[in-house]
């Protein structure tokens, strides 16, 4: 049996003459890669992605740039640089339509995690350095300590939100200053979400092991739904 096919949503940007770009990083490409798996993009287009759905094993939902709360009733934060909208609008889609495929494997990465929370209802925390005088040290990937159910040690991170609480999911991970780093949805196989970038983490566990986990969970849904 082939490896199973991992689907890497796209993060949107502008090129120098402002047209719309579907990108995703090498670093995740080659992390699906290390592990066994074979990327592809999923570009972010909100009425195709549920068909998308139904060609892939698994999903990662990659990083990018700030959930745009005002939808939701929710003024920005100043400090908030927001994803382009077709890019919100088409990951909000795949989790509505990820309603009806419980059983395929998810892992949200960063945004990703945030994004899975906020479409639960977690409600956002838009700017740490409002709580925390030393947020920097969850940017620019400064390693720090996360504590959580599927591993623990040093972690890269770049983000300046989080989850401030883990809703409905189970919260699994912190990091040594406290903040939401993992949850999972345990009624599911396997979904679910880290704040951290394990695509870019050094260490062994915190990093290749934790796309391996996903690219096992698609391989074992792939193998399953052959015999079937």
């Amino acid at each position: 049996m082939t490896n199973p096919i991992i689907g890497l949503t796209a993060n949107l940007v502008r090129d120098d003459k402002g047209r719309l770009r579907h990108e995703v990083k090498g670093t995740y490409i080659d992390a699906v890669l290390r592990t066994g798996g074979t990327p592809i993009m999923l570009p972010a287009i909100a009425s195709l992605r549920a068909a998308m759905i139904d060609i892939v094993d698994g999903i990662i939902m990659t990083g990018g740039d700030d959930i745009d709360t005002r939808p939701f009733g929710i003024a920005l934060h100043a400090k908030s640089e927001i994803m382009e909208a077709d890019r919100q609008a088409a990951e909000f889609a795949m989790l509505d339509a990820l309603k009806t495929h419980p059983e395929k494997p998810v892992l949200g990465i960063c945004l990703g995690m945030q994004i899975m929370g906020v479409h639960a209802g977690c409600p956002l925390i838009q700017h740490l350095h409002d709580l925390k005088s030393d947020a920097d040290r969850h940017r620019f990937d400064n390693p720090h300590l996360v504590e959580s159910e599927i591993g623990c040690g040093p972690v890269a991170s770049w983000h300046h939100q989080a989850l401030e609480d883990c809703g409905p999911f189970e919260a699994i991970g912190w990091s040594d200053d406290g903040v939401l780093e993992a949850i999972r949805d345990s009624s599911k196989p396997f979904y679910l979400g880290v704040q951290w970038h394990p695509e870019r983490t050094k260490d062994a566990v915190m990093g290749d092991a934790i796309i391996a986990r996903l690219v096992d969970a698609a391989r074992a849904h792939k193998l399953a739904t052959h015999i079937r």
